[in-house]
């Protein structure tokens, strides 16, 4: 498997579409821009595992986490190390939207962000619900917006200004 693109979800081994041009540069210039608004307060990761306790252990287009980094030499963020991830969405719209949404919350990450290259927008998903059923708990995102234009503060870092169309836009 060292020559394939796959991640772990929910105990399966999951392939990975090739990473497409637009994807790799928006992602890209994205991680340039989250570090430069973000500085020391956190570490902005591209492409790299997470470990999630439902026998999953996928890899965010972009995980912002904690803090010093060199913890990350013994085990890849757990979600209390998370402070929110993004997945940019074109061939992968549907899984990121189903999948890796159900996957995330039910890991507890307080939120989600999916850029869909087709539109381009961002849909954020926040305000993590519990239920109680069946002897189990479930956790699910409670709000979705879309957005395509003005600023959005992640929940974590409520003074801080990201520009929307700055996610899915090259700078000059």
């Amino acid at each position: 498997l060292d020559d394939r693109r796959v991640e772990l979800l929910e105990g399966i081994i999951v392939e990975m579409p090739p990473e497409g041009m637009p994807h790799a540069v928006y992602c890209s210039e994205s991680v340039d821009y989250l570090k430069n608004l973000l500085g020391n307060r956190a570490k902005v990761r591209k492409a790299h595992p997470i470990t999630l306790p439902n026998d999953s252990e996928p890899e965010p287009d972009i995980a912002i986490v904690r803090t010093p980094n060199s913890q990350y030499l013994t085990h890849h963020p757990y979600p209390t190390d998370i402070f929110w991830l993004v997945e940019y969405a074109n061939t992968t719209l549907r899984k990121d939207l189903n999948e890796k949404k159900r996957v995330y919350a039910e890991a507890g990450i307080q939120e989600y962000w999916v850029v869909n290259l087709e539109v381009p927008e961002l849909i954020v998903f926040r305000d993590l619900t519990t239920s109680q059923g069946g002897g189990t708990t479930n956790n699910a995102y409670g709000s979705e917006t879309k957005l395509v234009t003005g600023n959005i503060s992640p929940l974590s870092f409520p003074d801080l200004q990201i520009d929307v169309s700055k996610l899915f836009t090259i700078s000059s």
